[in-house]
């Protein structure tokens, strides 16, 4: 019996590929705190670009991309990444 692919090593070599360009989120922009607890909302998880549920692959690094845990749980299946209002940085 086939256990999880994401328990693989393939897998788990492509998140220590990402983990290590030490990108911000995909999705909000912010920076990720690496070293945190890997169930902390704001640590570092690898979200697919497209969907496994839609067809992405899941070991392309074409498709991981990083995310906070937080933002990536928000996101779901969804292919386009939920956008924030931008604020300006100036009251006028």
């Amino acid at each position: 019996m086939a256990g999880n692919p994401r328990n693989g090593r393939p897998y788990r070599a492509l998140c220590a590929w990402l983990r290590a360009q030490r990108l911000p989120c995909w999705l909000c922009g912010h920076e990720i705190n690496y070293q945190l607890d890997a169930r902390h909302p704001l640590s570092f998880t690898l979200d697919h670009e497209v969907p496994l549920s839609r067809g992405g692959n899941l070991l392309a690094r074409a498709n991981a991309r990083p995310a906070h845990r937080r933002c990536n749980s928000s996101k779901g299946n969804r292919t386009d990444p939920p956008r924030r209002p931008m604020r300006p940085t100036l009251r006028w």
